[in-house]
C-alpha cells in the first residue's frame, strides 16, 4: 500500500490457538468463532476453518461485485446465490495452495452471453478475484455454465 492510497474500511480480528483450537472474534464483536481441524483432515471438527471462512467471503464479496455488475450494465440481475467452494490441497516441498470455486446463479438473467459478461465483470473488480488472481485457481460457472475467466481455472 502506497501512502497515497485511501483506506476506505478495515476489519480488525484476533485469533487465539489456530486452527486446531483456536477462538476467534473481530474487533467489533459481530463475529466470534472456534476454530477447529476438520474431520476430513484428522481433526474433532466441531468448529470451523479458515477455508470455511474465505469460502463464506469470497461468494459475499463476489455477490456485491455481481450487483455493482448489474447496475453499471443497466441489467437486472435479481436475487443472486453463489454457492462457494475452497479447496485446500497440498503443494510440492511440503507446502499447501487453495483452489476455489464459485457457482453462481442469476435467475432473472436468462441470456447466457449476458450472464457471463456480468460475471466476467464482477471477476474483475471483487477484491477477492483481484487478491488471488494469479495466486489460486478460480473456477466459475454461471446457471450451470463454465465461464472461462483465465489459465487459472481448477481441474475438476
Amino acid at each position: 500500500m502506497t501512502p497515497s492510497q485511501r483506506i476506505i474500511y478495515t476489519a480488525e480480528a484476533h485469533v487465539a490457538g489456530g486452527r486446531a483450537e483456536g477462538h476467534g472474534r473481530t474487533a467489533d464483536g459481530a463475529l466470534e468463532v472456534d476454530l477447529r481441524t476438520p474431520t476430513e483432515m484428522g481433526g474433532q471438527g466441531g468448529g470451523t476453518n479458515p477455508e470455511e471462512l474465505f469460502a463464506v467471503g469470497y461468494a459475499a464479496c463476489f455477490e456485491s461485485a455481481l450487483g455493482a455488475a448489474g447496475r453499471r450494465q443497466r441489467q437486472e440481475v435479481g436475487d443472486i446465490a453463489i454457492d462457494s467452494k475452497v479447496m485446500l490441497l497440498p503443494a510440492e516441498d511440503r507446502r499447501w495452495k487453495l483452489a476455489a470455486e464459485l457457482a453462481i446463479t442469476l435467475p432473472m438473467v436468462n441470456d447466457p452471453a449476458v450472464a457471463e459478461a456480468l460475471v466476467r465483470e464482477a471477476h474483475r473488480t471483487c477484491p477477492y478475484s483481484n487478491a488471488t488472481r494469479g495466486n489460486i485457481g478460480v473456477a466459475l460457472t454461471v446457471n450451470g455454465r463454465g465461464v472461462e475467466t483465465t489459465s487459472e481455472a481448477v481441474a475438476a
